[in-house]
């Protein structure tokens, strides 16, 4: 299975968890901005989440299929076609080979992306296929490019029930490094504070905006370059939040007022400039709790696909279901 580039959005790179374990060496982990997606594509296909797919920030392009192909789209919902015919988001489809996948912009959010039956079959650099553009490792996705896919096969014509994380937010956060070196109405005003993302935002970073002063710490000329992770929020020179995504530097100075739980980084990652976002400390145990419960929440997604159409014959409530509405009488 395969496609064909014909046209492709200028930020658009192959994704999937990302490599780890290589923080020492000043490689942070890359993947993909939107983890959710990949179990999301995952499932509509019956394959495994740590292949790879399409990431594209904001914008698609157009393929070709060379020969038959499985394909789901999920993350941010963007227009869709199939030889101009519309298509279902968050859900998984059949190309028959010479029809042509068009996708448009992102609807909401930030990031969609674009699974093959089998997984994109990219080169494998240190155990995974993602890009890394700020380590010069891959590149961006170019027209005349051809996504194969490697073995594998499975059902089609599936849908998910899209997840609510393309327009903003709450996220949860717990007490980082320096957190202690913000005093307590600094953190209690970081808290209350309603932020907008900025446009200042890609793979490495988003930074936020917010209406009054900046927040600082003590000492914050003084701090000791140390390791970071995505998910970190780094207070820059300015006052201004900035929240660390995939492709973040290793190490940095800034201060950092708390870190975001990873399973509400695809929140963050899909805020699109403008959207709101609302901080919210929690405590280690809570934190424990919440990302177990997330990690549960993956696991079930494929027992959580339901046909696009579903046959008759397999709803037991049949009779309880209004099939036809709208109806008036011939004789009044």
């Amino acid at each position: 299975m395969s496609l064909s580039v014909l046209r492709i959005g200028p930020a658009c790179t192959v994704q999937d968890l990302g490599r780890t374990g290589y923080l020492d060496q000043g490689l942070s982990r890359s993947g993909a901005a939107d983890i959710l997606a990949l179990h999301e594509g995952a499932a509509l296909l019956g394959q495994a989440p740590a292949l790879a797919a399409l990431e594209m920030a904001g914008l698609g392009g157009e393929f070709e299929a060379t020969e038959r192909t499985r394909i789901a789209l999920t993350g941010a919902p963007m227009q869709a076609s199939v030889d101009g015919n519309p298509v279902i988001w968050n859900a998984s489809h059949e190309l028959d080979a010479g029809q042509r996948l068009t996708i448009g912009a992102a609807i909401c959010g930030t990031y969609g992306y674009l699974h093959i039956g089998g997984g994109i079959d990219g080169d494998m650099f240190l155990g995974s296929r993602s890009a890394h553009l700020t380590a010069k490792i891959g590149r961006t996705v170019q027209a005349g490019d051809r996504l194969s896919a490697g073995a594998g096969s499975g059902a089609v014509g599936l849908k998910l029930q899209p997840d609510d994380r393309f327009s903003g937010g709450v996220l949860r956060v717990v007490a980082s490094f320096q957190t202690p070196l913000f005093d307590q109405d600094t953190l209690d005003r970081f808290a209350n504070t309603q932020f907008q993302r900025g446009g200042r935002a890609n793979r490495m970073g988003m930074q936020l905006e917010s209406a009054g002063e900046g927040f600082t710490a003590k000492g914050q000329l003084n701090i000791l370059s140390e390791v970071i992770t995505p998910g970190d929020i780094q207070m820059t020179g300015t006052g201004n939040p900035f929240i660390l995504l995939p492709e973040c530097q290793t190490t940095g100075g800034y201060p950092r007022i708390a870190t975001v739980l990873p399973c509400d980084l695809p929140r963050a990652a899909q805020t699109p400039a403008g959207g709101q976002l609302r901080f919210q400390f929690v405590t280690m145990d809570e934190a424990v709790a919440l990302h177990a419960a997330f990690q549960g929440d993956l696991s079930r997604l494929p027992t959580q696909v339901e046909p696009l159409i579903r046959d008759p014959h397999d709803i037991p409530d049949l009779l309880s279901y209004q099939l036809v509405g709208g109806m008036i009488s011939a004789t009044d």
